[in-house]
């Protein structure tokens, strides 16, 4: 019976015992296949705990960490929520991350399935004509080839552990993919939570600004009917009208960068600009945080395990490559039934079989497999590099929230101080000046420095709360507290490689 699936063998040895033995002669010869030297990763990347000068207080009392709160109960604005929902459904790079772990969970399932042996049901059914000067009695032959059989094509026998490694390569690159869907995830919602508080405190700004104008507008009828009327100085007036043009600048500004604002939101939301929040009378209120200690990142923060992930996924394409040096070991086989005529597929004695251990190893190859296990070895280093890269930078972030929001706090009190000050200034300057004890200049200087201090109290509040999201998301908040997006794949989780 004719061989259906020849695999890519040098060479073919019926019995698989003596098969084993040369297999186990030529690795003995192939085992020592020198590489490039691995890093590691670093023992010690994180401190024990964090720095007490990062916080400056204690740390708020918390039983639950950071990556156990789901997004819905850290943000508790519901506008916020709806707007990070709509985001979810709609934002592109979220789309693409959850497309990219449906690739990879595919391309594991390929790799995965190599480990099995193929099993197929085929059949052959030929016919030809041969010549007479073409065989012994001088006369043209008709022969017929009917076969029914089922194969088993090149399975190869994974004694030195490559398919395995490719396989633990493959898993290890989806469970990648799938953590840093999960990061791509809190950016996002990070993003949409800090454009919503801008959009906030552009509006609150707006408003008093707004009020601000009006009064201004209401100081200058007033003054104008006293110009009139020589009760006043035509330099005091101009005064007042650089009052007004000034509130008026300040609100163009403001305008300008809500629309601008607006429209990030947007981008992020795919909600039209007539959707969007206006400003809100009530402050964002946001979940108290637990700090936790550095170690816990390792497990909290969705860059982190992904980094380890990809980590894996090279260790394990090396050790494939390692094994490329030794024999390849595949069976190819069939069991079928086999007649020159159709009718005669299933009578006695048509039984047909086939079985083909073969071994490879290639003797010569211009080096392309140390090449190939040099790459594979750089590409391990650059995994550790940036493995250690990401946990830095994870350490950075929190650091920065946590003294972020140590000072801001500090900043806000100050601010508010200095608004309230500021405000019995400028009343009692209008009383000096209404009195005559003062010119109208002191009243000028009081208002436009008012008007400063309650921007500056309101951008300082929107910098406290943007440092409490920024802490919840270099926290890997949200990692762990809520199920798997709805659109993401919903095979079950593979096991980890070891």
């Amino acid at each position: 019976m004719a061989q259906h699936s020849a695999p890519r063998t040098h060479l073919h040895i019926p019995a698989l015992p003596r098969l084993l033995t040369s297999a186990l002669l030529l690795a003995a010869l192939a085992a020592c296949s020198p590489g490039l030297p691995m890093l590691q990763p670093q023992a010690q990347i994180l401190p024990g705990q964090w720095p007490a000068q990062s916080s400056g207080k204690p740390a708020p009392v918390a039983s639950t960490p950071a990556a156990a709160i789901a997004w819905q109960d850290f943000y508790l604005d519901p506008t916020l929520q709806e707007l990070i929902r709509a985001a979810l459904g709609h934002n592109q790079d979220q789309r693409l991350a959850l497309l990219r772990v449906q690739e990879a969970q595919a391309a594991y399932n390929i790799q995965n399935a190599n480990r099995l042996p193929a099993i197929g049901l085929g059949s052959s059914h030929g016919r030809a004509r041969v010549p007479g000067d073409l065989n012994a009695s001088g006369r043209s032959v008709i022969a017929s080839d009917q076969e029914l059989f089922i194969g088993l094509s090149s399975w190869e026998l994974d004694l030195w552990g490559r398919v395995k490694s490719l396989s633990d390569a493959a898993l290890g690159n989806y469970l990648a993919l799938d953590a840093t869907q999960h990061a791509v995830q809190a950016s996002l919602v990070k993003q949409v939570a800090q454009s919503y508080l801008a959009l906030r405190s552009l509006d609150e700004r707006l408003e008093l600004t707004g009020r601000t104008i009006a009064s201004r507008e209401e100081s200058l009828r007033i003054f104008k009917r006293r110009a009139e009327v020589g009760s006043t100085s035509r330099y005091a007036l101009t005064q007042v009208q650089t009052l007004v043009h000034q509130a008026k600048a300040i609100g163009t500004q403001l305008v300008q960068q809500r629309a601008l604002q607006a429209h990030a939101l947007q981008q992020l939301t795919g909600l039209d600009a007539e959707r969007l929040p206006r400003a809100a009378a009530t402050p964002l209120v946001l979940q108290q945080l637990p700090e936790g200690l550095p170690a816990d990142l390792l497990t909290q923060r969705p860059d982190i395990i992904a980094a380890e992930y990809a980590l894996q996924a090279a260790k394990a394409n090396v050790a494939a490559a390692r094994a490329a040096f030794l024999p390849r070991i595949a069976l190819t086989g069939s069991w079928g039934t086999a007649s020159a005529d159709l009718d005669g597929l299933f009578k006695g004695g048509s039984r047909a079989w086939q079985f083909v251990p073969s071994i490879s190893l290639p003797i010569f190859d211009g080096g392309q497999r140390q090449a190939h296990l040099n790459l594979q070895a750089v590409r391990q280093n650059m995994a550790v590099v940036q493995y250690e890269k990401t946990i830095e930078t994870a350490m950075r972030e929190v650091l920065d929230a946590l003294s972020s929001r140590a000072t801001l706090q500090d900043q806000v009190q100050v601010l508010s101080e200095q608004r309230d000050a500021l405000k019995e200034r400028s009343r009692l300057a209008r009383l000096r000046y209404d009195h005559g004890a003062s010119p109208y200049l002191d009243v000028l200087d009081a208002e436009r420095d008012l008007l400063s201090a309650e921007q500056q109290l309101v951008q300082g509040r929107e910098a406290l709360v943007s440092s409490q999201i920024a802490l919840y998301a270099a926290l890997g908040g949200g990692y762990a507290g809520q199920p798997a997006n709805a659109a993401a794949p919903t095979a079950p989780t593979p096991r980890t490689p070891s």
